[in-house]
């Protein structure tokens, strides 16, 4: 088995990936913080840990995949309230309204898109204790200080001894020009320091206890607190969003090195972000399309509806690490290329062996793992995959021949590296397809047949034209009418 390589963001570089233990994986990766409906830029975030997710298990190892859910802490800007007890007091509902609300909605839209459950999904509430003591242990090592009833992390001083800035490159004195003059800044003994707990004032919602007085955690803490405690001191892969590299991943890796005196991760992996016609995606400009609309093709930016499974087909024929704009266009287009792979997938399961091989399946399923092998190369997969399209028809019109052992090995990989790594629901699709289309395009082959019994050849015409712009192929030939998807 070939090995496999992925780019590492603490040291820019594609590096060998052996886990801590033998056999086993640990990833985390920082999920939604729930006070509004999951964007389509954080469903491709979570589609590349999925993918990255699927592959491990597929390479056969035991994943251990924990993904959070902010319900707490997630300060706004103006670092007086954070962002869900904000949309509850507009609202006037319970914060944990809010959260139910949303948490649902991000569970729904990730089942939509075929997503697979992390192994653990733990909350910032639920570890409130955790958090509290990592605290102590910070403050006890001398890297933060208690000023009115709030936590800082002292980052100089942490500085003194480890790098503020080993993951994102960033000097010490660019943090500092970088910091905005927030609220409660006064408080800090210096502008770059963070906070590990923040004073709850009397008109904040959500309050918890502690030595320091009535408040909240900061919002960097609850990730260092749950990933170290599901996955130990140091694990394998920590995932996120590339706008998380600084400051939350940074504040990651300060406090885990306070807490526990060692690295808390082996291998960082960021994805890039996702633009629409463009321009980055943002409510505030309108610039913006939810994943539901994509479904349902209720936005100004679509032409039609689109299948979730075309979406996540669109989103892969991009590696992770690259930036992904968003069409109608070009999804219009990954609609047809799908088609294509599943029709083919379909004609697959028909084929019979024949007396010759007139390609090497052996050696191409091996760049099947080399692409995947190289960091996750989903995009060099698929041109891989529409390699075996190819041939795929070919054996179908009778142009190449592949012994029995070959063909079940293609199929076989087909299968496995379209269904259990891509995601792709085939089986799902290929019911869909021979249920519903099948019929109607033959009741439409048959009223062809009848046209041109009648000599009627414009309605022939229109029937044949009609399906082929919405990629149905029909085929004449002596045994009748065939049809296939383009």
């Amino acid at each position: 088995m070939q090995e496999l390589h992925i780019y590492n963001s603490l040291t820019n570089k594609k590096e060998l990936f052996t886990p801590i233990q033998k056999g086993y994986v640990g990833m985390y990766v920082c999920g939604p913080t729930v006070y509004s409906n999951v964007h389509l830029g954080n469903v491709r975030t979570f589609m590349s840990f999925d993918l990255v997710f699927r592959y491990l298990q597929f390479l056969g190892f035991k994943v251990r995949y924990v993904r959070n859910i902010t319900d707490a802490g997630h300060l706004t800007d103006d670092q007086s309230e954070d962002k869900i007890s904000t949309k509850a007091r507009l609202e006037k509902v319970e914060p944990m309204e809010i959260v139910q609300r949303y948490t649902v909605d991000f569970h729904e839209t990730l089942a939509e898109f075929n997503f697979l459950p992390p192994s653990i999904e733990p909350t910032a509430t639920g570890h409130i204790v955790e958090q509290i003591e990592a605290i102590k242990t910070i403050l006890d090592a001398g890297l933060a200080y208690e000023i009115n009833g709030s936590v800082y992390f002292d980052v100089l001083k942490y500085n003194e001894n480890e790098h503020y800035g080993i993951l994102s490159k960033r000097k010490l004195e660019e943090t500092i020009e970088n910091t905005r003059d927030l609220d409660g800044q006064s408080d800090k003994k210096n502008p770059q320091d963070f906070a590990l707990w923040k004073k709850a004032e009397p008109e904040h919602i959500q309050r918890w206890p502690s030595p320091w007085g009535i408040g909240f955690p900061g919002w960097h803490l609850e990730c260092t607190v749950m990933s170290t405690k599901y996955l130990g001191e140091q694990f394998d892969i920590h995932g996120g969003g590339m706008d998380l590299k600084f400051p939350h991943h940074e504040c990651e890796i300060a406090q885990a090195q306070a807490c526990n005196h060692i690295a808390p991760v082996r291998f960082w992996m960021h994805g890039n972000m996702l633009t629409l016609n463009g321009k980055k995606m943002a409510k505030s400009t309108g610039n913006n399309i939810l994943p539901s609309q994509l479904l349902t093709g209720d936005s100004p930016f679509l032409s039609k509806a689109y299948h979730a499974d075309v979406v996540r087909f669109f989103m892969l024929q991009a590696h992770y690490r690259s930036i992904l704009d968003f069409s109608d266009e070009a999804i219009l287009s990954a609609e047809k290329g799908y088609q294509r792979l599943m029709s083919a997938v379909v004609e697959l399961e028909k084929l019979r062996a024949g007396s010759s091989s007139d390609f090497d399946v052996s050696e191409w399923r091996n760049l099947c793992f080399e692409a995947m092998n190289d960091d996750f190369n989903s995009p060099i997969l698929i041109a891989h995959l529409f390699d075996a399209v190819r041939v795929i028809n070919g054996i179908k019109d009778g142009k190449l021949s592949l012994l029995a052992e070959d063909l079940e090995m293609l199929k076989t990989t087909m299968n496995s590296f379209i269904i259990e790594v891509l995601g792709l629901r085939v089986k799902e699709q290929q019911g869909d397809f021979s249920d519903k289309i099948k019929a109607t395009v033959q009741m439409l082959i048959e009223i062809r047949e009848e046209a041109r019994a009648n000599k009627d050849w414009a309605l022939s015409d229109k029937v044949r034209d009609d399906l082929a712009a919405v990629g149905i192929q029909l085929k004449d030939g002596k045994d009748g009418t065939t049809f296939s998807l383009n």
